[in-house]
């Protein structure tokens, strides 16, 4: 989430001007992180809130990067009446140039914050900066066609993104044939699952790796409904997906491997302007994840998962404690122990997934 607060400490700040019961400026955001972690440089560079997160990224070379961007990335001044609008300055986009992302996926309850012309403006400034999007777009097509980045000389991965109305998407946000919107799920039954399994089947070459990224459930809480897990395993079974890529929910949730294939239910916020809000502590939403699957390229079936723990302060991505990261071990494997799922903590406090 790189709007609001991180907004107004990157190089070209935006209209700070918010329609929230409480604050009006997003310039409170960062006063509020500073109360809580002391003051923060303006303006910063764009690669700043990334942090130790470039780090690893270099050391790892993923060969796709897939994030959740949840902002509005637009200059507009009409906000939805929704109470929480979150935008980012579009002359800010280099913030995400600047740890390489390849895809933002889109399908979620902020990129509409500022309105049919917010989206449109957030796609075009993705577009211009050359970072693919998925799961909203101009109509309903191009809101339900994948993402496609290239890896190697034939290889492709496939991002299609998913919004679901229990993690706010209003329903008037769906896309149509002739409005610009999100690719909201109806519903997560048997008939949307067939649906899917049509598009991806339709879109999937030989040797592809397809990522169902979808936007899900409450904010706040570990519980995983019956219906999120028969869904995400009917996805591997009759769409052909091989990861699933949940989120919404502020901190991270447990992890299945089902049938070879990694399911994550929630993979919590990485980058936000929450620190200082008190309320969630027990939750502990300052500690993130970046997640590292590595697939099998015959088959796409998970050969390793490495996740690194790191800490957002002064809106900026740092390195855990040893503590912290002990902490976050615990938890995953509380939350894993019914899908057979638990991590170990190995070197420089990374975590390593074992699964049955």
């Amino acid at each position: 989430m790189t709007g609001r607060g991180i907004d107004q400490v990157l190089p070209h700040p935006g209209d700070p001007r918010l329609y929230e019961p409480y604050v009006t400026s997003a310039t409170e955001y960062v006063s509020l992180a500073e109360t809580a972690n002391g003051p923060i440089p303006r303006p910063v560079a764009f690669s700043y809130v990334w942090g130790e997160a470039l780090a690893e990224l270099d050391a790892r070379q993923p060969d796709v990067r897939v994030v959740n961007l949840e902002t509005a990335v637009t200059a507009s001044r009409e906000p939805e009446p929704k109470g929480i609008n979150y935008k980012m300055n579009p002359e800010n986009v280099p913030v995400l140039t600047a740890s390489g992302v390849d895809c933002c996926v889109l399908a979620n309850n902020h990129v509409l914050d500022w309105g049919e012309a917010g989206l449109l403006e957030t796609l075009g400034t993705l577009d211009a900066a050359g970072v693919k999007s998925a799961g909203a777009g101009r109509d309903l097509d191009e809101a339900m066609a994948p993402a496609v980045v290239p890896v190697g000389a034939t290889a492709r991965v496939l991002v299609f993104g998913f919004g679901a109305v229990t993690s706010g998407i209003p329903h008037g946000w769906a896309a149509t044939q002739d409005r610009p919107g999100v690719n909201v799920l109806p519903d997560l039954s048997p008939r949307t699952l067939r649906r899917i399994a049509r598009q991806v089947r339709a879109a999937k070459r030989p040797g592809d790796i397809v990522v169902a990224s979808i936007h899900w459930g409450a904010n706040w809480g570990y519980e995983i409904p019956e219906r999120q897990t028969s869904f995400a395993r009917g996805l591997i079974d009759d769409a052909g997906v091989d990861v699933v890529h949940g989120h919404s929910s502020h901190h991270a949730k447990a992890i299945e491997v089902y049938r070879g294939r990694p399911i994550f239910y929630g993979c919590g916020d990485f980058l936000t302007d929450y620190e200082g809000i008190s309320g969630y502590e027990t939750f502990r939403d300052d500690l993130v994840l970046m997640y590292f699957p590595t697939l099998r390229a015959a088959d796409g079936t998970l050969a390793r998962l490495m996740i690194v723990p790191l800490q957002i302060r002064n809106f900026r991505l740092n390195r855990v404690s040893p503590a912290d990261a002990a902490w976050l071990r615990d938890t995953l494997n509380r939350e894993g122990e019914r899908f057979g799922t638990q991590v170990q903590l190995t070197s420089g406090n990374a975590l390593t997934l074992d699964w049955g």
